[in-house]
Protein backbone atom coordinates (compact mmCIF):
# COMPACT_ATOMS: atom_id res chain seq x y z
CA UNK A 1 0.00 0.00 0.00
CA UNK A 2 1.12 3.54 -0.68
CA UNK A 3 -0.31 4.60 2.70
CA UNK A 4 -3.11 3.89 5.12
CA UNK A 5 -5.03 7.17 4.94
CA UNK A 6 -8.22 5.21 4.21
CA UNK A 7 -7.69 2.20 6.47
CA UNK A 8 -10.99 0.98 7.87
CA UNK A 9 -12.99 2.82 5.19
CA UNK A 10 -15.33 1.28 2.62
CA UNK A 11 -15.65 2.70 -0.88
CA UNK A 12 -18.03 2.06 -3.75
CA UNK A 13 -16.71 2.79 -7.24
CA UNK A 14 -19.19 2.51 -10.10
CA UNK A 15 -18.03 1.62 -13.59
CA UNK A 16 -14.90 0.16 -12.01
CA UNK A 17 -14.34 -3.05 -13.98
CA UNK A 18 -11.99 -1.30 -16.40
CA UNK A 19 -10.42 1.99 -17.43
CA UNK A 20 -10.51 5.06 -15.23
CA UNK A 21 -12.90 3.43 -12.77
CA UNK A 22 -10.47 0.59 -12.22
CA UNK A 23 -7.69 3.11 -11.58
CA UNK A 24 -9.88 4.85 -8.99
CA UNK A 25 -10.63 1.54 -7.26
CA UNK A 26 -7.02 0.41 -7.16
CA UNK A 27 -5.85 3.75 -5.79
CA UNK A 28 -8.41 3.63 -2.97
CA UNK A 29 -7.26 0.11 -2.13
CA UNK A 30 -3.63 1.22 -2.09
CA UNK A 31 -4.70 3.83 0.46
CA UNK A 32 -6.19 1.09 2.64
CA UNK A 33 -9.90 1.10 1.74
CA UNK A 34 -12.06 -1.94 1.11
CA UNK A 35 -13.66 -1.43 -2.30
CA UNK A 36 -16.92 -2.48 -3.91
CA UNK A 37 -16.62 -2.82 -7.68
CA UNK A 38 -19.95 -1.95 -9.32
CA UNK A 39 -20.33 -2.38 -13.05
CA UNK A 40 -22.75 -3.35 -15.77
CA UNK A 41 -20.25 -6.06 -16.74
CA UNK A 42 -17.65 -7.14 -14.18
CA UNK A 43 -15.66 -8.72 -17.02
CA UNK A 44 -15.63 -5.49 -19.00
CA UNK A 45 -11.83 -5.28 -19.23
CA UNK A 46 -11.65 -8.46 -21.29
CA UNK A 47 -14.11 -7.06 -23.85
CA UNK A 48 -11.77 -4.23 -24.76
CA UNK A 49 -8.44 -6.02 -24.29
CA UNK A 50 -7.42 -4.25 -21.08
CA UNK A 51 -4.92 -6.39 -19.18
CA UNK A 52 -5.50 -6.92 -15.46
CA UNK A 53 -2.99 -7.97 -12.84
CA UNK A 54 -5.31 -10.77 -11.68
CA UNK A 55 -8.46 -12.53 -12.88
CA UNK A 56 -10.63 -9.58 -11.87
CA UNK A 57 -10.41 -6.09 -10.39
CA UNK A 58 -11.71 -7.54 -7.13
CA UNK A 59 -8.80 -9.99 -7.09
CA UNK A 60 -6.38 -7.13 -7.82
CA UNK A 61 -7.67 -5.30 -4.76
CA UNK A 62 -7.43 -8.36 -2.56
CA UNK A 63 -3.81 -8.78 -3.69
CA UNK A 64 -3.22 -5.33 -2.23
CA UNK A 65 -4.38 -6.57 1.17
CA UNK A 66 -7.90 -5.10 1.12
CA UNK A 67 -11.32 -6.70 0.85
CA UNK A 68 -13.46 -6.40 -2.26
CA UNK A 69 -16.73 -7.61 -3.72
CA UNK A 70 -18.19 -7.15 -7.18
CA UNK A 71 -21.78 -6.10 -7.76
CA UNK A 72 -23.07 -6.36 -11.31
CA UNK A 73 -26.08 -4.35 -12.41
CA UNK A 74 -27.49 -1.52 -14.50
CA UNK A 75 -27.46 1.58 -12.32
CA UNK A 76 -30.08 3.26 -14.47
CA UNK A 77 -32.52 1.06 -12.55
CA UNK A 78 -33.51 1.98 -8.96
CA UNK A 79 -33.59 -1.69 -7.99
CA UNK A 80 -29.96 -2.13 -9.03
CA UNK A 81 -28.92 0.94 -7.03
CA UNK A 82 -30.75 -0.30 -3.93
CA UNK A 83 -29.17 -3.71 -4.36
CA UNK A 84 -25.70 -2.18 -4.59
CA UNK A 85 -26.11 -0.36 -1.30
CA UNK A 86 -27.67 -3.40 0.39
CA UNK A 87 -24.85 -5.72 -0.73
CA UNK A 88 -22.24 -3.20 0.41
CA UNK A 89 -23.80 -2.85 3.84
CA UNK A 90 -24.16 -6.62 4.21
CA UNK A 91 -20.50 -7.14 3.37
CA UNK A 92 -18.88 -4.20 5.15
CA UNK A 93 -21.45 -2.48 7.37
CA UNK A 94 -20.58 1.05 6.29
CA UNK A 95 -20.12 3.33 3.26
CA UNK A 96 -17.48 6.04 3.56
CA UNK A 97 -16.75 6.90 -0.06
CA UNK A 98 -18.84 6.84 -3.22
CA UNK A 99 -17.22 7.44 -6.61
CA UNK A 100 -19.85 7.87 -9.32
CA UNK A 101 -17.77 6.95 -12.35
CA UNK A 102 -20.25 4.88 -14.40
CA UNK A 103 -21.36 6.54 -17.62
CA UNK A 104 -21.33 6.39 -21.38
CA UNK A 105 -20.60 8.99 -24.06
CA UNK A 106 -22.44 7.63 -27.09
CA UNK A 107 -25.55 5.63 -27.87
CA UNK A 108 -25.82 3.09 -30.65
CA UNK A 109 -28.00 4.04 -33.57
CA UNK A 110 -27.72 7.76 -32.94
CA UNK A 111 -25.53 10.65 -34.00
CA UNK A 112 -23.42 12.56 -31.49
CA UNK A 113 -24.60 16.07 -32.37
CA UNK A 114 -27.64 17.51 -30.64
CA UNK A 115 -29.78 17.60 -33.78
CA UNK A 116 -28.72 14.04 -34.70
CA UNK A 117 -29.65 12.52 -31.33
CA UNK A 118 -32.68 10.25 -31.29
CA UNK A 119 -35.19 10.50 -28.42
CA UNK A 120 -34.17 7.02 -27.31
CA UNK A 121 -30.50 7.97 -27.26
CA UNK A 122 -31.26 11.15 -25.32
CA UNK A 123 -33.06 9.22 -22.60
CA UNK A 124 -30.29 6.61 -22.49
CA UNK A 125 -27.46 9.15 -22.14
CA UNK A 126 -29.22 11.19 -19.48
CA UNK A 127 -30.09 8.06 -17.50
CA UNK A 128 -26.64 6.49 -17.76
CA UNK A 129 -24.76 9.64 -16.76
CA UNK A 130 -27.00 11.92 -14.69
CA UNK A 131 -29.87 9.84 -13.35
CA UNK A 132 -27.60 7.02 -12.17
CA UNK A 133 -25.38 9.50 -10.35
CA UNK A 134 -28.32 11.14 -8.59
CA UNK A 135 -29.80 7.81 -7.55
CA UNK A 136 -26.51 6.48 -6.17
CA UNK A 137 -25.97 9.68 -4.17
CA UNK A 138 -29.50 9.52 -2.78
CA UNK A 139 -29.07 5.84 -1.88
CA UNK A 140 -25.86 6.28 0.13
CA UNK A 141 -26.91 9.55 1.80
CA UNK A 142 -28.90 7.95 4.67
CA UNK A 143 -25.94 5.74 5.58
CA UNK A 144 -23.48 8.63 5.50
CA UNK A 145 -25.86 10.86 7.47
CA UNK A 146 -26.11 8.25 10.21
CA UNK A 147 -22.31 8.04 10.29
CA UNK A 148 -22.07 11.86 10.27
CA UNK A 149 -19.34 11.56 7.68
CA UNK A 150 -18.78 10.62 4.07
CA UNK A 151 -17.19 11.59 0.79
CA UNK A 152 -18.91 11.59 -2.59
CA UNK A 153 -16.88 12.16 -5.75
CA UNK A 154 -18.90 12.49 -8.92
CA UNK A 155 -17.30 12.25 -12.33
CA UNK A 156 -18.26 15.03 -14.71
CA UNK A 157 -16.28 15.73 -17.89
CA UNK A 158 -14.36 18.38 -19.77
CA UNK A 159 -17.25 18.12 -22.21
CA UNK A 160 -19.58 19.31 -19.46
CA UNK A 161 -17.51 22.48 -19.06
CA UNK A 162 -16.26 23.33 -22.54
CA UNK A 163 -17.56 22.38 -25.99
CA UNK A 164 -15.90 19.83 -28.21
CA UNK A 165 -15.46 20.78 -31.85
CA UNK A 166 -18.74 21.41 -33.69
CA UNK A 167 -20.76 20.55 -30.55
CA UNK A 168 -19.77 16.88 -30.63
CA UNK A 169 -21.04 14.57 -27.81
CA UNK A 170 -23.74 17.13 -27.12
CA UNK A 171 -26.10 15.16 -24.87
CA UNK A 172 -23.25 13.50 -23.00
CA UNK A 173 -21.88 16.98 -22.30
CA UNK A 174 -25.29 18.20 -21.17
CA UNK A 175 -25.61 15.25 -18.79
CA UNK A 176 -22.13 15.83 -17.39
CA UNK A 177 -22.88 19.54 -16.94
CA UNK A 178 -25.87 18.33 -14.95
CA UNK A 179 -23.56 16.18 -12.83
CA UNK A 180 -21.47 19.27 -12.03
CA UNK A 181 -24.56 21.23 -10.97
CA UNK A 182 -25.89 18.26 -8.99
CA UNK A 183 -22.56 18.08 -7.17
CA UNK A 184 -22.90 21.64 -5.95
CA UNK A 185 -26.47 21.14 -4.78
CA UNK A 186 -25.51 17.98 -2.88
CA UNK A 187 -22.61 19.77 -1.21
CA UNK A 188 -25.03 22.39 0.09
CA UNK A 189 -27.58 19.79 1.19
CA UNK A 190 -25.27 17.26 2.82
CA UNK A 191 -22.53 19.48 4.23
CA UNK A 192 -24.29 19.99 7.58
CA UNK A 193 -24.13 16.20 8.05
CA UNK A 194 -20.36 16.14 7.60
CA UNK A 195 -20.53 14.85 4.02
CA UNK A 196 -18.30 16.39 1.38
CA UNK A 197 -19.32 16.26 -2.29
CA UNK A 198 -16.96 17.18 -5.14
CA UNK A 199 -16.47 16.27 -8.78
CA UNK A 200 -13.67 15.55 -11.21
CA UNK A 201 -14.03 16.71 -14.81
CA UNK A 202 -11.53 14.55 -16.77
CA UNK A 203 -10.21 15.65 -20.11
CA UNK A 204 -9.39 13.12 -22.82
CA UNK A 205 -7.84 10.09 -21.11
CA UNK A 206 -5.86 7.41 -22.94
CA UNK A 207 -7.71 4.29 -21.86
CA UNK A 208 -7.84 0.98 -23.68
CA UNK A 209 -11.38 1.91 -24.67
CA UNK A 210 -10.32 5.24 -26.17
CA UNK A 211 -7.74 3.54 -28.34
CA UNK A 212 -10.47 1.38 -29.86
CA UNK A 213 -12.87 4.23 -30.67
CA UNK A 214 -13.77 4.93 -34.26
CA UNK A 215 -11.79 8.04 -35.34
CA UNK A 216 -15.01 9.39 -36.86
CA UNK A 217 -16.23 10.04 -33.31
CA UNK A 218 -13.81 12.93 -33.12
CA UNK A 219 -12.27 12.08 -29.73
CA UNK A 220 -8.49 11.98 -29.30
CA UNK A 221 -7.66 13.91 -32.46
CA UNK A 222 -4.31 15.63 -33.18
CA UNK A 223 -6.13 18.97 -33.03
CA UNK A 224 -7.38 18.18 -29.53
CA UNK A 225 -3.88 17.18 -28.45
CA UNK A 226 -2.46 20.47 -29.67
CA UNK A 227 -5.15 22.37 -27.74
CA UNK A 228 -3.94 20.93 -24.43
CA UNK A 229 -1.49 23.19 -22.60
CA UNK A 230 0.60 20.21 -21.44
CA UNK A 231 0.51 18.69 -24.95
CA UNK A 232 -0.44 15.20 -23.82
CA UNK A 233 -3.62 13.28 -23.23
CA UNK A 234 -4.31 12.17 -19.68
CA UNK A 235 -3.54 8.81 -18.13
CA UNK A 236 -5.76 6.94 -15.71
CA UNK A 237 -3.24 7.53 -12.93
CA UNK A 238 -3.60 11.28 -13.45
CA UNK A 239 -7.26 10.93 -12.52
CA UNK A 240 -6.49 8.64 -9.58
CA UNK A 241 -4.15 11.32 -8.23
CA UNK A 242 -7.02 13.82 -8.12
CA UNK A 243 -9.30 11.26 -6.50
CA UNK A 244 -6.72 10.61 -3.79
CA UNK A 245 -6.86 14.31 -2.89
CA UNK A 246 -10.67 14.42 -2.85
CA UNK A 247 -11.21 11.12 -1.03
CA UNK A 248 -8.77 11.76 1.82
CA UNK A 249 -8.46 14.37 4.54
CA UNK A 250 -6.11 16.31 2.29
CA UNK A 251 -9.28 17.97 0.99
CA UNK A 252 -11.02 18.18 4.33
CA UNK A 253 -12.15 21.78 3.71
CA UNK A 254 -13.10 21.30 0.05
CA UNK A 255 -16.72 20.71 -0.96
CA UNK A 256 -18.96 21.61 -3.87
CA UNK A 257 -16.04 21.94 -6.29
CA UNK A 258 -15.53 20.61 -9.81
CA UNK A 259 -11.85 20.02 -10.55
CA UNK A 260 -11.01 20.13 -14.24
CA UNK A 261 -8.27 17.53 -14.75
CA UNK A 262 -7.62 18.17 -18.41
CA UNK A 263 -3.96 19.16 -18.78
CA UNK A 264 -4.95 22.75 -19.45
CA UNK A 265 -7.44 22.11 -22.25
CA UNK A 266 -9.91 24.26 -20.31
CA UNK A 267 -8.40 27.55 -19.17
CA UNK A 268 -11.42 29.47 -18.00
CA UNK A 269 -13.43 29.36 -14.75
CA UNK A 270 -15.86 26.46 -14.36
Amino acid sequence: MTGARLAGKTAIVTGAARGIGRAYALRLAKLGADVVIADLNLQGAARIGEELGAESVMAEIEALGCRSIGVQGDLRNPEAVAGLVAETMAAFGRIDILVNNAGVAVARGSGTLSTDTTPEAFDYLIAANLKSTQMCCAAVAPVMKQQKSGVIVNISSQTGISLLEHGNLAIYGAAKAGVAYLTRTLAAELGPDGIRVNAIAPGIIETARLKKLDPSMGVGTPEQLNAIALRRFGQTEDMANVLEFLATDLSGYVSGQVISACGGAVLHPN
